[in-house]
């Protein structure tokens, strides 16, 4: 099973620029062309939050047309720059969608690794929380297939990356989200978004990663009194291969093309 990992597109009414900057609709595009060309094709894409900048209807409006051509099943969730009621409406064809409350989703059926969505947003705020409620819905959700390979997705990183600036909105409660994970090994990874940057570190007992935006990247500033800042470094996604008898390997993929391929290694 191939799964292709994106996040944090921004994606903007057409004709609009991210940050009145940057083409993240463009930049998007190359992204889903990127994945077009892959061989093999991906059994799945993920997109783990910020779909759009401004959650207006007209920006999801946009982002159903850009998916439209994508030809793979789609699992996304929101993030702090979605608006969670809009998000539903854009995708209130996705039946694994709640009708209401947080936008949490445990989804089996694209092949033997099974997906399962936390929305930690919280609504009219940048940080994440991890509450009793999700604990008690994460929990569940994670019981009732204790043996199938699993990979929990939600958006804001449950850990301080040493990026003064995102981590502080991170996601509260990450211990109580690494005891939850701690009490199941079958989760594979825990994937997460926001930080605009590839990183990894062990957390409740399985490997936490964030995947690049494909749009910006937040500066690898590691001095507390940095100023926030972004480049347009080049953009990447994940790529998650499930095979039997190796289990989950994670590449990182730059998105674009390059020289080669050469005839050496």
């Amino acid at each position: 099973m191939l799964i292709a990992h994106l996040s944090d597109p921004h994606l903007r009414p057409p004709g609009v620029l991210y940050q009145g900057l940057v083409d993240s609709n463009a930049m998007f595009v190359a992204a889903l062309d990127h994945l077009a060309r892959l061989e093999p094709r991906p059994d799945l894409v993920l997109l783990s939050g910020d779909l759009v900048d401004d959650g207006t209807p007209e920006e999801y409006a946009h982002a159903r047309v850009l998916l439209a051509g994508i030809g793979l099943p789609l699992l996304a969730i929101p993030g702090n720059h979605d608006e969670r009621e809009a998000f539903r409406a854009a995708f209130a064809d996705h039946p694994h969608l709640p009708d209401t409350g947080p936008l949490h989703f445990a989804v089996g059926d694209h092949g033997p690794v099974r997906i399962v969505a936390v929305d930690v947003t919280v609504p009219g705020d940048h940080h994440g929380d991890f509450d009793a409620a999700a604990e008690d819905w994460l929990e569940a959700r994670l019981a009732a297939e204790p043996e199938r390979p699993t990979l929990v997705m939600m958006h804001q990183p449950p850990f301080e990356s040493g990026i003064a600036c995102i981590d502080d909105y991170n996601c509260r409660g990450g211990d109580r989200l690494a005891a939850v994970l701690a009490r199941h090994p079958q989760v594979e990874r825990l994937l997460c978004g926001h930080i605009h940057r590839s990183m990894q570190l062990r957390f409740g007992g399985t490997l936490l990663l964030t995947a690049p935006s494909t749009t910006t990247a937040i500066a690898l500033r590691l001095v507390p009194e940095a100023e926030a800042a972004s480049f347009v470094e080049p953009p990447a996604l994940l790529l998650h291969q499930w095979r039997p008898g190796t289990g989950l390997v994670t590449h990182h993929v730059p998105i674009g093309r390059f020289p080669g391929p050469f005839d050496f290694f």
